[in-house]
């Protein structure tokens, strides 16, 4: 396929392909997490002959969104993430791409993935989908520079996938939707601490203001991380209170959530770098093994 010029800078760096470079545009791995949850959102709320179809508009929509806004996102913290070895060679900073093609590309993904998941889907989908982008770019993205609760404002939109799932299948909200939401929302807090604990120096250096850089001896971020994982084991048993998932689930709801909770008190007790990676290492194992356990073990 040929490319117009004018979409890379003539000055690109050359050593990505292209596939690299758009992955990295759309943040291919948090956008696949992002349609994990989705599914199963939609498997557990799906009733009766499984609707292949309707699934398939619903994780494409989905899609389109979640690479729309994170193109957008990065649109909006280009000149942070040059300041950061992690982040400064995603397309923009690296000069692969230029803010006028980004901004085009998000805007156009945004929109066409919202109205597809009303006409196709169904608008309360499409809504929750809107709120997501909205949240996710005009809340959270901002709030990165001016206080360390931008993480918890952004479990929001980060939660939200699983209730797109569950409203696509069921066209309703609904107390189980909610519970695939809570543990999302809690999930991502321990997971984004030891992040942002592991990378405190550069989010200081790109002037976001995280709680570990306003948090000397870690005293705080050690209590949230542990105080979350707690709420996160509790809203993990929602699903079988609910009547979503049977006792397979809650047991492996426990073991998983026990494993997980060690991990965040010892980060809390030794607040280190190795630590930090085991307790987002740990974070990164407990997800999708919950959620496999959620799947195989759903009861209606």
């Amino acid at each position: 396929m040929k490319v117009s010029a004018d979409v890379f800078d003539s000055n690109a760096i050359p050593e990505k392909s292209w596939a690299a470079i758009f992955a990295d545009l759309v943040k291919a791995r948090l956008t696949m997490l992002v349609l994990l949850t989705t599914l199963v959102g939609f498997y557990l709320g799906m009733r009766g002959t499984a609707n292949f179809l309707l699934m398939f508009h619903a994780l494409f929509g989905t899609a389109l969104v979640a690479s729309g806004a994170a193109a957008l996102n990065q649109l909006l913290e280009r000149e942070h993430d040059a300041k950061m070895r992690r982040t400064a060679d995603r397309p923009l900073p690296s000069g692969r791409m230029q803010p006028a093609t980004v901004a085009i590309f998000g805007g156009i993904c945004s929109v066409a993935g919202l109205v597809y998941l009303a006409v196709l889907v169904n608008p309360l989908t499409s809504v929750i989908g809107a709120v997501t982008s909205i949240s996710y770019l005009f809340i959270y993205t901002p709030l990165k520079r001016v206080t360390w609760a931008n993480t918890l404002v952004g479990a929001i939109p980060g939660a939200l996938p699983p209730l797109m799932g569950w409203t696509a299948a069921r066209n309703e909200l609904g107390g189980e939707g909610w519970a695939l939401f809570a543990i999302l929302a809690f999930w991502q807090l321990p997971h984004f601490f030891a992040i942002a604990w592991m990378y405190r120096d550069e989010y200081a250096k790109a002037g976001f203001v995280m709680l570990p850089n306003i948090d000397a001896d870690g005293s705080r971020t050690a209590q949230q991380s542990v105080s979350n994982t707690i709420a996160l084991i509790i809203a993990s048993l929602f699903p079988f209170a609910l009547g979503m998932s049977g006792k397979i689930y809650l047991a492996a709801a426990l073991v998983l959530g026990a494993g997980f909770l060690v991990c965040a008190i010892q980060f809390s007790r030794q607040m280190t770098l190795p630590r930090a990676k085991l307790l987002f290492f740990a974070s990164i194992i407990y997800l999708p093994l919950l959620l496999v356990a959620m799947v195989a073990d759903k009861l209606k």
